[in-house]
């Protein structure tokens, strides 16, 4: 199934438009390592509820979404909101009560809840996590739903560097980030495609600009025809092939 994109848009410290996005993708640089978006589209009530990482993630929703119609979403995050985690560990290990909040917000799909219920949008949302494949599963599922006959399908991706003790475990992730594309089905020439072969067992080849890879999928789905046609993602044993058709 191919698939268009219809609107994007992304957040990191010190990058909102896309305009500046696609100048910093097309040379990247050092980004601030803090930043919270101020969220104004959401209730205050449910914001102040949010923690930063899913503040950036609904921010990137939010202006993507805009006054589309009602879709169903799927937020894909590789390690999702970990502070709180560490946070609910450490008060365990020390015996101390447990903020039923922070828990019930801990959950992978929490974000994508808030979302639905701030938007009073009914449509499904799923949360997904698939480690290095983690973009690659999102756009597969989406692909899955547009070949079903859903007419849009959103997807939200987002991620942050990892609090200690598991700082060891992040790859190139420097700075806190989301992105999200609305998509549409298409079979034009113009249309975008995810396929996966199999390839060679073996590490990833290292990338010169150390984007990590999710950055590197939303530079090839935003380049339009001024960028590459191809790009290709080993995880493992496992190519994944994204491909634009002039």
């Amino acid at each position: 199934m191919g698939f268009t994109i219809q609107r994007w848009a992304a957040w990191a410290p010190g990058l909102v438009e896309p305009a500046a996005w696609e100048a910093w993708l097309s040379k990247p640089h050092a980004l601030p390592a803090e930043g919270t978006p101020a969220l104004t589209e959401m209730p205050a009530m449910m914001r102040r509820r949010v923690d930063r990482l899913g503040r950036i993630a609904l921010q990137a929703s939010y202006q993507a979404h805009v006054d589309a119609p009602d879709a169903p979403v799927l937020f894909a995050s590789r390690y999702g909101d970990l502070g709180r985690s560490v946070e609910l560990l450490t008060q365990l290990a020390r015996s101390e009560p447990l903020s039923p909040t922070s828990f019930s917000l801990s959950v992978h799909n929490a974000i994508g809840a808030l979302y639905s219920i701030a938007r009073g949008d009914p449509s499904s949302y799923g949360a997904i996590a698939a480690g290095e494949e983690t973009v690659e599963a999102a756009f597969t599922e989406a692909c899955g739903l547009l070949a079903d006959g859903v007419p849009r399908v959103m997807v939200v991706i987002y991620d942050e560097p990892l609090p200690a003790p598991w700082q060891h475990f992040s790859e190139s992730l420097e700075f806190p980030h989301a992105w999200a594309c609305l998509l549409a089905a298409s079979t034009g020439a113009d249309a975008i495609r995810l396929g996966c072969h199999p390839g060679a067992r073996g590490p990833a080849s290292p990338q010169a600009d150390g984007l990590p890879a999710d950055l590197r999928a939303l530079r090839f789905l935003v380049t339009g025809a001024a960028g590459a046609s191809r790009w290709e993602h080993p995880v493992g044993a496992r190519h994944w092939r994204w491909e634009r058709h002039a």
